[in-house]
């Protein structure tokens, strides 16, 4: 047992000394860390190690518990993220360059209360279907603590309302066996990482490398105050020159605008996602990564898995409205590229803060099994085509917060290897 010898020092100079044991204050630690403790898992899904009883495990001495090259290989973990506490945006300029004019009323009118409840109570029984359908397929199901996103926040430059817990993939990217905490652009998800953190730990303590790029500051100079809302002509004009609300006064970047394919990861410049923001991740990750910026002919892009999904080794599907720039590098390396179908998701649904496009968003659990939304006939029967076996789970009420089946979670550990595709 190693002793330790620790003097306090007083303003005469008296000197007191006393031993104690590195494993009794160890213990101490760990249950100082479990005050409080609120299940993370969805219910009915089996229990795994609590890592926040343990010791933290030094780097290369134990497997880690984050580990996913792609988006298809077989997955073995997963975060989905949570409808309770959902907050209605302000109007904010990043959220108005972000959304179709036609919902700017609504976030002007009820900005910073909770989505209606109605609509929230179908959604969540839409997700605890999901956990269970992940669950019964042979995947750990983890979920973010619950948050009141409605009580506002300040800092030295702006003052703001929360956002929600239900889209892990804005805010997590996996790279390997490292976990990535990502420096989103508005506003209103500047404390939204406060939902993952004990996930974040329990995962650093069991071996993960966890890590955080600057937070940005978010100041006015972060956007475009210039930048036009309503003519859809002046943001394809932009687009094309590569300009967007967001400057480059600092880094920024959501998760779901990163695309894995082993050594070669894809990105947009978008609305949400800097050039600044895809260098730093470049300099980061080194040589040992390829990353590919990506353009389409879209006004107004944000999170690339509804315009480009990779859903398998050398197979992607393409959004024929948003069509890539860079396809022939794709066709070139003897991929097989699909066109998505046209969505069937009705007009009467209120898509907030996303677009019909969710169709194309979907989950592989492996090369083979699919996550489709249960209506979609259209895209399923592609999948079939495509030699692939549907998993049809309703999600059409989910889809109004802003994402699909990919936006909806962050898949921790998948069983794999890193490899080159390209």
């Amino acid at each position: 047992m190693i002793r330790v010898r620790i003097f306090r020092g007083g303003c005469r100079g008296r000197e007191a000394a006393r031993f104690t044991s590195i494993q009794a204050f160890g213990k101490i630690f760990c249950r100082t860390e479990n005050v409080v403790r609120k299940s993370t898992f969805a219910p009915g899904v089996k229990k795994v190690p609590d890592f926040a009883e343990t010791k933290v495990v030094p780097g290369g001495n134990q497997k880690s518990p984050v580990s996913s090259h792609n988006e298809w290989d077989p997955l073995e973990e997963i975060i989905v993220g949570r409808v309770e506490g959902a907050t209605i945006p302000s109007l904010t300029h990043e959220v108005k360059a972000n959304t179709n004019h036609k919902n700017w009323s609504f976030f002007e009118k009820y900005g910073g209360q909770l989505f209606p409840s109605q609509h929230l109570h179908k959604a969540s029984g839409e997700i605890e279907e999901f956990c269970r359908i992940l669950s019964n397929e042979g995947v750990i199901v983890r979920r973010p603590e619950i948050v009141d996103f409605s009580r506002e926040y300040s800092t030295p430059d702006f003052t703001s309302t929360g956002l929600y817990a239900a889209m892990p993939r804005d805010i997590l990217l996996v790279i390997g066996e490292e976990i990535f905490e990502c420096p989103m652009a508005w506003r209103s998800r500047f404390f939204e990482y406060r939902a993952y953190r004990k996930l974040l730990k329990e995962y650093f303590r069991a071996g993960a490398k966890w890590t955080s790029p600057p937070k940005p500051q978010m100041s006015d100079e972060l956007y475009d105050q210039s930048y036009p809302m309503t003519c859809v002509e002046d943001r394809h004009r932009l687009a094309a020159e590569g300009k967007f609300v967001t400057t480059e006064f600092e880094p920024c970047f959501d998760a779901a605008d990163f695309m894995r394919a082993g050594r070669d990861i894809f990105v947009q410049r978008s609305q949400v996602t800097n050039m600044m923001g895809i260098e730093w991740m470049r300099r980061h990750l080194g040589p040992e990564y390829n990353i590919h910026v990506l353009s389409f002919s879209d006004p107004n892009p944000m999170h690339i898995d509804a315009t480009f999904n990779i859903i398998g080794p050398g197979l992607v599907i393409t959004n024929p409205e948003r069509p890539c720039h860079q396809l022939s590098m794709f066709r070139n390396a003897g991929w097989t590229i699909a066109e998505a179908p046209l969505p069937t998701i009705p007009d009467d649904l209120p898509l907030w803060m996303s677009s019909k496009w969710l169709s194309m968003n979907v989950l592989m659990l492996d090369q083979k099994r699919v996550v489709v939304e249960k209506n979609e006939t259209p895209i399923i029967k592609l999948f079939e085509r495509l030699g692939l076996t549907p998993i049809k789970v309703p999600m059409k009420y989910a889809f109004s917060l802003g994402g699909g089946f990919h936006c909806w979670t962050c898949d921790v550990r998948r069983r794999g290897t890193l490899e080159s595709y390209m």
